[in-house]
């Protein structure tokens, strides 16, 4: 979401001087390569360009490549064999196929329209981009993209009425498995690929505390553009500290964070009553990962109050709490701390263990 952000700041800033521009964006991924599916850059004219499609081995031919199909304003695949050393001239070490969808922005792009949707509405985003077609087409183009709009289970725009019920269908199998995909439709006389983005929310983070160590975690969290709600003493935190945080609630107050199944709660008032009240309240809530600061004592004493009060945690319930929470990684300081904390929260959200990539037998990323 970050790169998008930034992608849509460059365009709103420099549409207004008739520059103009094209989308590059990851459609297809065979082996090993820096970026994965879904992965965009956006190119001026002028060669003024931000995002990336990879570790920056391709961005520069993809730029002479979005410069020439601005001037043609026609779409285009290109397909990179990084495990080719003069592939472009460059020396590449991903060892991967990678295909490029190449599409110059029209003035009144709906492209850009499905983006900004995407930062406006917090939820997850679906984009179904044509990526290839072949033979004969009505209302179908390259590089078309439609945007589906879940809360009416419809494909906007899309005219074409058998490909509509096929990425349909295919949508829901996104959904299932929350992983990006592309697909192939045949029909007589015609084929059509179709690349089937998941788009999810940001990341939020919700701060339970107001000492010295959530900054840190906020400063993280700005880097790593998450969204931030803080539920503290508002008067005893640093106003200058606060840039990143996008929700400030008064701990006193009855107002709280939203909480989904895409939120990190941290708990770390530093007060052992705060704490256990606001574990009893969010252990309810969808968030997938609850970490409470302190030692493994400090919680065992917490869960051993409230089952005397009859509320005892279940099995699912207490793979979701993190205590002691972070990755092992020797931290000490706070800053130290809030990486390890990090770092276990996208284990967590990725269905990861952590570790080091030295020792994972098979490739870094999943194959498809």
């Amino acid at each position: 979401m970050k790169e998008i952000k930034s992608i849509l700041n460059l365009y709103n800033t420099l549409k207004t001087s008739e520059e103009k521009c094209a989308i590059a964006q990851v459609v297809r991924v065979e082996e090993s390569s820096y970026r994965r599916e879904g992965a965009r850059m956006i190119v001026f004219e002028s060669g003024v360009f931000e995002g990336g499609i990879s570790g920056g081995c391709l961005e520069g031919d993809a730029l002479q490549r979005s410069q020439i199909a601005i001037l043609k304003q026609q779409p285009s695949i290109v397909t990179y064999d990084t495990s080719k050393e003069k592939e472009i001239g460059v020396g590449l070490g991903c060892n991967g196929i990678i295909d490029v969808l190449i599409s110059p922005i029209s003035e009144d792009s709906e492209m850009m329209k499905m983006l900004q949707r995407c930062l406006a509405e917090r939820g997850a985003h679906i984009i179904a981009t044509i990526t290839a077609l072949s033979g004969s087409w009505e209302s179908v183009s390259l590089g078309q993209s439609f945007y589906y709009d879940a809360q009416r289970s419809t494909l906007d725009n899309c005219l074409n009425t058998d490909l509509r019920d096929f990425i349909l269908t295919k949508i829901t199998e996104v959904q299932d498995q929350k992983k990006s995909r592309t697909f192939t439709y045949e029909k007589q006389g015609g084929v059509a690929k179709v690349f089937i983005e998941l788009i999810p929310p940001a990341f939020h983070l919700a701060i339970y505390g107001d000492n010295y160590d959530v900054y840190p975690l906020l400063e993280m969290a700005e880097v790593m553009d998450w969204e931030v709600s803080l539920v503290g003493n508002i008067q005893k935190l640093k106003k200058e500290k606060l840039k990143s945080v996008s929700n400030l609630y008064p701990k006193d107050a009855d107002a709280r964070p939203e909480i989904d199944s895409r939120t990190a709660v941290l708990l770390m008032a530093h007060d052992y009553k705060t704490d256990i009240a606001n574990l009893r309240e969010l252990i309810n809530s969808p968030a997938p990962y609850i970490a409470s600061l302190g030692p493994k004592k400090r919680f065992e004493k917490m869960v051993a109050e409230l089952a005397s009060k009859g509320v005892v945690f279940s099995a699912q319930q207490q793979d979701r709490i993190f205590a002691p929470c972070g990755l092992e990684i020797g931290a000490n300081t706070p800053e130290e701390i809030a990486t390890s904390i990090f770092a276990e929260i996208l284990s967590v959200f990725s269905g990861k263990r952590g570790g080091m990539l030295r020792n994972k037998k098979g490739p870094i990323h999943e194959r498809v």
